[in-house]
């Protein structure tokens, strides 16, 4: 090219074509700059991302689940500061305080008096007031953070290091903040992250599983269906029975050493007597018997329990009918467990996993059997049902990933209920009463499911047409190595 030949030979100041051809050589290297930024321009462009994609891509990132985990607790915190700030407390708390207080003073439940919670309740419900009682409602959240930061580490690793892990751990969040004002003012904010910390370790760590599991029991009853899964299919659960009674065993004499003795099991007759609560799924006939005025139905307050129950023509047979109904059921699930764990898990390639998957299936029937079939229908009940949920996400998401959805729906109408719509359907409000029917059927529609389940897996002709994608073995709490 000239311009090339131009430039090699260097002309002296007095040559006249120095300036024409300094000219022709700007014009061709426009040219030429010209048909490159033509040639950058005509390439595809790499797509950007929109701020939905980059949110979700920061949800992947540690510093973004540390800082979802952060923002909730802090906003939480914050919303509830002018309370804090005026030593009152809400939720359940009130009660829980004067409990404590009166602990301190030298009255004890358990001790002194039957009570309707386990005695290991006492533990988180005494532990806040040890700054006063005016600190109470700041130190009860602040323990309940660090109840569910175990959670996390129990999900995604001591430093959060299972980016595998991660959606199992935002649904844990999702679940807190879909039924906050249960989760973070009731027992269940306690017990629930102690049960999924037990039912992720039980392989690897099943003395401590077997521990965390048995505390969250004497703290609310529930977490005793995921011992009976443990139990009735885990290699391990000689270690993790260990465990248990060692935790349990602590409990039970430091209550007998205090005098409580006569109280220690009285949580399991104090409630025997009364009608079914408004909210479970058996007083639900009774509800809209009320709404159309039917004799004899209505909703009444239970001052002695401070809740509200159903009242009518056969509300309270049907209170005793589903009490032998949780029995049977059971029962029946537990048996076909221990067929799931002979059939299935004996001959599955990899028996570890199976394992893992079939505890907590079983684990979350035998819980939904406790819900569906109880006279007691309390709101945080959905908490006994999220972190097995959780657990499941982890173990077999394929799974799970359709009864996740169905919870989180679920959890959001018991919010819708109690507390938005909760006064309306004390009043019998036929909207309110349709939002607790909805969250009813779904209660029952996941029982249904994980009911037929566990009955594909147990029984062997249905087992052989099962074909269940493996995970990795880091999403298993049986097999992770971490």
């Amino acid at each position: 090219m000239r311009w090339r030949a131009t430039a090699a030979a260097p002309r002296t100041a007095a040559d006249p074509n120095r300036a024409a051809d300094g000219r022709r050589e700007i014009v061709h290297r426009a040219d030429m700059r010209g048909a490159y930024d033509a040639r950058v321009t005509s390439l595809p462009a790499s797509p950007r991302l929109t701020r939905r994609q980059r949110l979700a891509a920061f949800g992947r990132t540690r510093r973004g689940l540390v800082t979802g985990f952060v923002a909730f607790h802090a906003a939480y915190i914050l919303a509830l500061l002018p309370l804090i700030i005026a030593g009152g407390t809400e939720g359940d708390l009130p009660l829980y305080r004067q409990w404590a207080q009166d602990a301190v003073q030298g009255t004890w439940p358990i001790i002194d008096f039957e009570w309707v919670y386990p005695a290991g309740a006492l533990l988180p419900i005494v532990a806040p007031i040890a700054l006063g009682p005016y600190l109470y409602q700041l130190l009860w959240l602040l323990m309940l953070a660090g109840a569910n930061w175990l959670a996390l580490a129990a999900i995604a690793g001591g430093r959060l290091q299972r980016r595998s892990a991660y959606p199992a751990a935002w649904y844990w969040l999702l679940s807190i903040l879909l039924l906050a004002p249960v989760s973070m003012l009731r027992l269940e904010g306690v017990a629930a992250p102690l049960a999924i910390a037990g039912l992720v370790w039980v392989a690897r760590r099943p003395v401590v599983a077997g521990a965390l599991i048995a505390l969250a029991t004497w703290i609310k009853v529930w977490p005793a269906a995921i011992a009976a899964a443990v139990v009735a299919v885990c290699r391990s659960r000689w270690w993790v029975a260990l465990g248990g009674i060692a935790a349990s065993a602590v409990i039970m004499i430091a209550v007998v050493l205090a005098g409580g003795a006569s109280n220690l099991f009285s949580f399991l007759t104090i409630q025997g007597t009364r009608a079914p609560q408004l909210e479970a799924p058996v007083a639900t006939p009774w509800v809209w018997a009320t709404i159309w005025e039917m004799p004899g139905a209505r909703i009444q307050q239970n001052y002695e329990l401070a809740t509200r129950e159903v009242i009518g023509h056969g509300a309270m047979a049907a209170g005793e009918v589903v009490g032998w109904l949780m029995i049977a059921a059971f029962a029946a699930i537990a048996l076909l467990l221990v067929r799931a764990r002979m059939t299935w898990v004996a001959g599955a390639q990899r028996a570890e996993l199976a394992e893992g998957r079939l505890v907590v299936l079983g684990a979350f029937a035998l819980t939904a059997a406790l819900i569906v079939f109880n006279k007691v229908g309390s709101p945080q009940y959905m908490l006994w049902l999220a972190p097995i949920v959780v657990v499941g996400l982890l173990v077999d998401p394929d799974r799970w990933r359709t009864p996740a959805k169905w919870m989180a729906v679920t959890s959001f109408l018991t919010t819708l209920v109690f507390p938005i719509f909760y006064m309306p359907l004390v009043h019998a409000d036929p909207f309110a009463a349709s939002l607790l029917l909805a969250r009813n059927v779904l209660l029952v529609a996941l029982f249904v499911w994980s009911i037929q389940a566990l009955w594909r897996v147990a029984v062997p002709r249905a087992a052989r047409n099962i074909s269940v994608p493996l995970p990795r073995p880091s999403l298993s709490p049986v097999s992770d190595p971490a």
